[in-house]
């Protein structure tokens, strides 16, 4: 796996080259040949996680067939200005405390 270093910028590398292990699912490898599991453990383990996807499919088509509410989902995010950007500020005049 290769990562491209700009600018000598390391940060930004190693960032990229651990979100790319991520998605190939190295770390999870990684972890899982830490320690030696027995046959009948990974048998009891991919059962598992077959139940598991079986369940969430079975959830998501029951949700996309109307049959469950959609989930709630993160709402979008609000927009920044872009950088640079001037920003208005409204001039409401100076605070006086009303006297009654």
């Amino acid at each position: 796996m290769q990562v491209l270093v700009r600018d000598n910028n390391i940060e930004q590398a190693l960032r990229v080259l651990k979100r790319k292990m991520q998605r190939e699912g190295i770390f999870r490898e990684m972890k899982a040949r830490r320690a030696y599991e027995k046959p009948s453990e990974r048998k009891t383990r991919q059962r598992a996680e077959a139940i598991r996807r079986a369940h969430k499919l079975a959830r998501k088509r029951a949700q996309r067939e109307g049959l469950l509410p959609q989930p709630k989902g993160k709402g979008p995010l609000p927009r920044r200005p872009a950088p640079g950007a001037q920003r208005t500020v409204e001039s409401g005049g100076s605070f006086r405390p009303s006297s009654a």
